[in-house]
């Protein structure tokens, strides 16, 4: 039996008992399936859908390109990419997953990104959005709105040294790079903007169309694949598996000083970073920090369900999955030992504990942070956000292919 068939095989019983799990746990999968489609109905569509679509015009006007032509000579010796980087890394930063896999795919089509470039920008402009990690995490999940600012700069810190770390990667195999420029042109900048405008042709109405268009198919499939691990993971909870695999890694977690008791909600977190995260701040065994070093490991390893995105973007592309797998397991990592560093000198300092609880002294936010209100503010407002996007996208694709 060759490995072709091994392979048939095994994604037929996966599928089989996946639709048998279904049948057996109908309450609870559709339980799950509710929590992914609010999440991806309040949050998730609504907060990425002006990104999506202001990062595909400002690619069609030229704007990307003349950013590209600024941050060369600061892109290119710490990461090794194009300047273009830097515009992928702010946008991932601002707007969370899976932006940057979605803009790195872009710019790879473009031409604008060589393979190996784009494997190594990939690797490191994914990352959760302060929005999340301030608003549903600290504040929603363990209502210390100072544990953000921990995790916050451990999660940030970590993706930067992933970039400095990949820009190893495909050193042997050949660099193939799209530009090296070496200095800073203003002129040489504005010249790029023009010509990439003026090989646009499509004219204003068409590019905003097409934006609108491709940013919510993205979302669409975005949406799909939260609802699809959320069921996912609620049906191995109550399959037992979860709890097989926790078996496993007490051991592990007890070697490492944490409390055994965190090995449901890491498992759990491996496939959902929601889910994970909220189940670690409830687990009462743990100290403080070490639930914000779990959580720090479930947002950088982002879970399978954010993975799965990813890998869906880059198989348009020839991009590689593997190398954005291996960097989001070294950002796991040293996500958890930033978390334990800065533990006692950040959280713990005299200046930090002058301020209550409720407040965010790092950042000067007063006696609430305006990022957990943007986040209240979006689970009443999204879902009506997401209505009228879809709704555009509905009247657009009705236009484009009925109407002549």
């Amino acid at each position: 039996m060759n490995r072709s068939i091994i392979k048939t095989l095994a994604l037929a019983f996966i599928a089989t008992m996946f639709a048998g799990s279904l049948i057996a746990f109908p309450q609870q999968a559709f339980d799950a399936s509710i929590r992914g489609l609010t999440m991806w109905w309040e949050i998730v569509f609504p907060s990425l859908l002006p990104f999506f679509i202001i990062s595909e015009m400002l690619i069609g006007f030229g704007v990307v390109t003349f950013i590209g032509v600024l941050l060369e000579p600061f892109m290119r010796p710490l990461f090794r990419v194009p300047g273009v980087g830097g515009f992928v890394w702010a946008m991932g930063m601002a707007s969370g997953y899976p932006s940057g896999a979605k803009l790195t795919a872009r710019l790879r089509i473009e031409g604008q990104l060589s393979k190996i470039e784009a494997e190594r920008l990939v690797s490191f402009t994914n990352s959760s959005n302060p929005l999340f990690i301030f608003g549903a995490v600290s504040v929603g999940f363990f209502h210390n709105p100072k544990l953000g600012v921990i995790l916050a700069l451990s999660h940030y810190a970590g993706n930067l040294c992933v970039g400095l770390l990949m820009r190893w990667h495909g050193s042997t195999s050949g660099d193939n790079s799209i530009s090296k420029r070496s200095s800073m042109s203003i002129k040489e900048a504005l010249r790029a903007l023009h010509r990439t405008r003026l090989k646009e042709k499509r004219p204003f109405g068409k590019l905003l169309g097409d934006a609108v268009i491709s940013s919510i198919q993205t979302l669409l499939m975005i949406g799909g694949f939260i609802i699809l691990f959320s069921v996912l993971n609620k049906l191995l909870y109550h399959m037992n598996i979860t709890g097989f695999l926790a078996d496993g890694l007490k051991s592990l977690l007890l070697i490492l000083g944490l409390p055994e008791k965190l090995s449901i909600p890491f498992i759990s977190g491996l496939f959902e970073i929601t889910l994970g995260s909220q189940m670690t701040s409830q687990v009462a065994e743990a100290s403080l920090m070490q639930q914000a070093i779990i959580t720090s490991f479930i947002l950088a390893f982002s879970g399978f369900s954010v993975q799965a995105q990813v890998a869906s973007i880059l198989a348009e592309t020839d991009i590689r999955f593997l190398p954005f797998f291996t960097a989001r397991l070294v950002h796991g990592c040293l996500a958890g030992i930033f978390t334990m560093l800065i533990w006692k000198p950040i959280y713990e300092g005299e200046k930090f504990n002058d301020y209550p609880a409720n407040t965010l002294p790092v950042m000067n936010l007063g006696q609430s942070s305006w990022l957990n209100e943007i986040y209240e503010m979006m689970t009443t407002i999204g879902p009506l956000i997401t209505i009228f996007g879809i709704s555009i996208y509905v009247l657009l694709y009705w236009k484009r292919h009925f109407i002549k």
